[in-house]
């Protein structure tokens, strides 16, 4: 199918601020908190859906993105279906495919369910769910080369970072 290496580990938290503190204390971060994150397009499982109100940090140990994500409503998405049936932890594996569209085919192609996409801020992103994969589910991400730039000053950060200096780095959308 073509995704390429994993680049994202994705858990689902219940409280934001104690999950930053215990990958701190692992010596992971700085962390960067999208306060809410900003998607301007959301859909579950095939339908349109209520863009959930969803609060993010994301910090980076080597070469793999850590993602935290919190939600804050009942909107319909993967998230809260993960909180409701496992509890915290890790939801996903990322990956950022070469070719999102052509992996996103091949993942439908072979049977993969589109469960819950989206966008924002100019990337898209996608989550796979296939009976053949236990335990979690599949994200694919295309980003903007905005975003793509910023994640890798982020990833530069952590890789000279002291353990001591801004571990969490508060981002707000633009209005």
């Amino acid at each position: 199918m073509g995704l390429g290496s994993i680049w994202q580990l994705g858990y689902v938290v219940r409280d934001l601020d104690a999950a930053l503190e215990h990958w701190l204390a692992a010596g992971v971060g700085p962390w960067y908190v999208f306060d809410p994150l900003r998607v301007e397009r959301f859909c579950y499982r095939g339908g349109p859906s209520i863009v959930p109100d969803i609060a993010v940090g994301l910090a980076y140990s080597g070469g793999i993105q850590v993602e935290l994500i919190h939600q804050r409503d009942d909107a319909p998405t993967l998230y809260r279906d993960f909180l409701a049936t496992s509890g915290e932890g890790l939801q996903h594996l990322g990956f950022r495919p070469t070719d999102y569209d052509a992996a996103l085919a091949a993942g439908v192609a072979a049977g993969w369910e589109v469960a819950h996409e989206g966008s924002g801020s100019g990337t898209r992103f996608v989550y796979l769910d296939a009976a053949s994969h236990a335990g979690t589910v599949t994200e694919l991400v295309d980003l903007d080369p905005r975003t793509d730039s910023f994640f890798a000053h982020m990833a530069t950060e952590a890789a000279t970072w002291d353990g001591l200096t801004r571990p969490v780095h508060l981002l707000t959308p633009r209005s």
